[in-house]
């Protein structure tokens, strides 16, 4: 299967290209030429598969000829040794947690996969890579968990330093070895901005960069996986379910937008934002504006006024938007709203949500599965399916937003053992101007 860059100039390239190189050359994003379908006989029988082998059987239609026989399985069982909980709430409302990895955030998923398929196709090539990825919160902690140690891959890891919490900046900031963290005094859009452009900059070509965002398309198969997951554990065969994404970069979204095209039977995708509301307005009108600067909301990982990833939406429904957000040629917007339905989540929604939330059902949401809880709340009144399968993805732990717990909720979560002594470790981590000749000059001079 070939990949193609969502700007069109670049040559198309296998999964193993792809993935190795993050970023096309034209500063697009690599999309697949086509989307493999699952049969309705497939999918129903994944209730009785474990995560790891409906991962391997999902990845699999991607990656086809590309991994020697049963590489892919061992890879897959490797790095899905957790649990991923559904919880019941009330009705067929459910909230899928995906916060039981290794740094507690849905991005142990795909980081834990990208490490092991890059290790491994490094080895097989004899070659090294520098990873450059920006993070807003936990994209970060679990890159850098995922790939500390491996001998072939260095890690920098950029974040704006008063939008991530405590726990979220030790967790990165506490490993040392193989893994560099930078504090820019700006927005995590700043921060997207500079490992955009490093990468389009010939003058690094020598340093073999790639990226561990979700601007990589090695983040978003693995993402597919818990769609299918969540609906072999709650649906009768045949039967839609609704599901409600809170969504920032929109790489979580661009997952399952994929496997709904690869036949997961979907109702809706209910993407919920938070004031950061540039995608709701774009679903309602077919116009586009980011938001520049991005607003600081509470679900602090979800402050993004462009997403990367809303290029590769609309290249799946026709259309091509560029990295800046220009619209080349507009998608079929009538179709991503039968599809797709949005709405903006404000703070006081969100603090809002959390308690009642607690209040009612003991159901324990930090501030991005609030929106996302919020979100599909908004979806069912004004829709009237309150008698419709749901799943709302909590993407977070708890425990990584303490302070937001104690003030909605009046106490402090428990930590999960991943959380666990991180106040006593020693942080490692640069201030860094944020303008790219600094960012330059850093790579040049560490790396």
């Amino acid at each position: 299967m070939l990949f193609y860059s969502t700007n069109l100039q670049s040559p198309s390239l296998s999964f193993a290209q792809a993935l190795l190189m993050g970023q096309a050359p034209d500063r697009g994003l690599y999309m697949p030429a086509n989307i493999p379908v699952l049969s309705p006989e497939e999918i129903a029988g994944f209730s009785t598969m474990a995560y790891h082998q409906i991962a391997c059987t999902v990845m699999g239609r991607f990656l086809q000829d590309e991994l020697p026989e049963g590489v892919l399985a061992d890879l897959t069982k490797d790095a899905y040794d957790f649990d991923v909980p559904l919880e019941h709430v009330t009705e067929r409302q459910y909230v899928m947690r995906l916060d039981q990895g290794p740094t507690a955030s849905f991005k142990d998923f795909a980081a834990r996969m990208m490490g092991r398929l890059m290790n491994f196709y490094l080895q097989q090539e004899n070659r090294k890579l520098l990873i450059l990825t920006a993070t807003s919160g936990d994209t970060g902690s679990a890159i850098a968990h995922a790939f500390l140690g491996l001998d072939r891959i260095q890690v920098v890891v950029l974040f704006p330093k008063d939008e991530v919490t405590n726990r979220q900046r030790k967790q990165m900031t506490t490993l040392g070895k193989n893994i560099r963290v930078l504090a820019l005094d700006g927005k995590f859009d700043d921060c997207q901005a500079l490992v955009k452009q490093a990468f389009a900059d010939p003058d690094l070509s020598q340093l073999q960069l790639s990226s561990a965002n979700s601007i990589n398309i090695g983040r978003l198969i693995p993402q597919m996986v818990y769609y299918f997951y969540a609906y072999s554990r709650l649906a009768a065969q045949g039967e839609k379910i609704v599901f409600s994404v809170p969504s920032g970069n929109f790489g979580d979204m661009m997952g399952g937008m994929l496997a709904m095209k690869m036949g997961l039977p979907v109702e809706k995708f209910v993407i919920a934002v938070n004031g950061n509301d540039e995608f709701p307005a774009f679903l309602k009108t077919g116009r586009y504006e980011k938001i520049d600067p991005s607003k600081n909301c509470l679900s602090s990982a979800m402050n993004v006024g462009h997403p990367s990833n809303l290029a590769r939406l609309v290249a799946l429904y026709g259309g091509q938007m560029d990295e800046k957000g220009g619209i080349h040629e507009a998608c079929d917007i009538k179709l991503m709203q039968q599809e797709m339905w949005s709405t903006s989540i404000s703070d006081t929604k969100t603090q809002q949500t959390m308690t009642e939330a607690w209040k009612s059902y003991r159901l324990l949401l930090e501030p991005h599965g609030a929106v996302g809880w919020a979100g599909l709340q908004e979806f069912q009144k004004q829709h009237s399916r309150s008698g419709q399968l749901s799943v709302s993805l909590e993407t977070a732990h708890p425990a990584k937003f303490p302070e937001e717990i104690e003030r909605q909720l009046g106490f402090d979560p428990e930590l999960p053992e991943s959380l666990k002594g991180l106040g006593e470790k020693p942080e490692m981590f640069e201030m860094l101007e944020t303008a790219y000749p600094a960012f330059k000059a850093f790579l040049l001079r560490t790396y």
